[in-house]
């Protein structure tokens, strides 16, 4: 069962989406908060697997409801669901640990795959909000020889195709742990963040 906390400041909204992803048996709604504090608080109490966060939300929005969760609860996953398809807030939600970015567009059924998605360790992005970034990270990413390993260069185009640490280990016969030292091997050579610019790199340097 993956446990959710919904955030988001329209009663209405929160209730609907309560509604939406309720319709799978293994997504339970722990509770529903008005903005990012409140999020944390339930966080606190609740312990869910994974928080819906609204970005434009009064006292604390989602860009800083998820700063504040990601600091405290690493293993909490959290997918900002928005109308706004900003390039500054797209960026900065990611920087804070967002591991997903939909837009409040997307289908029902499209929603619940993408809870489930995120909950197992994916990262989801939006199409049009992944090109906003995409545009802004390419700038600042230059083509080089960072001295990547064949086996780090396997990783990355895994990566970019969306796997888990776990999906690459069982892919390349390593373990969890290799894999976590490969990628950390990776941002260091190439002095990237995330993952997100690791896609960009990829692009850029045609690895995919």
């Amino acid at each position: 069962m993956i446990k959710v906390i919904i955030a988001d400041d329209q009663p209405v909204i929160r209730d609907g989406l309560k509604f939406i992803v309720e319709q799978s048996n293994e997504i339970q709604v722990l509770g529903c908060a008005g903005h990012g504090l409140e999020a944390l608080e339930l966080c606190e109490k609740l312990n869910p697997d994974l928080v819906l966060m609204d970005i434009v939300m009064p006292i604390c929005d989602g860009v800083e409801g998820t700063r504040l969760i990601k600091e405290k609860f690493e293993n909490i996953k959290v997918m900002i669901l928005t109308t706004f398809n900003d390039e500054d807030k797209v960026e900065q939600a990611l920087k804070n640990g967002a591991d997903g970015y939909i837009l409040k567009a997307i289908e029902s059924e499209e929603l619940i795959l993408t809870i489930k998605s995120v909950a197992r360790g994916l990262q989801v992005i939006h199409k049009n909000a992944y090109n906003l970034v995409l545009k802004k990270l390419s700038s600042e990413i230059e083509a080089k020889d960072f001295g990547l390993t064949e086996r780090e260069s396997e990783v990355i185009k895994l990566i970019v195709f969306g796997k888990s640490n776990k999906e690459i280990a069982s892919k390349l016969y390593l373990t969890e742990g290799s894999v976590r030292n490969l990628i950390s091997s990776i941002l260091f050579k190439t002095k990237l963040k995330d993952r997100t610019q690791l896609a960009v790199f990829a692009v850029k340097n045609n690895i995919i």
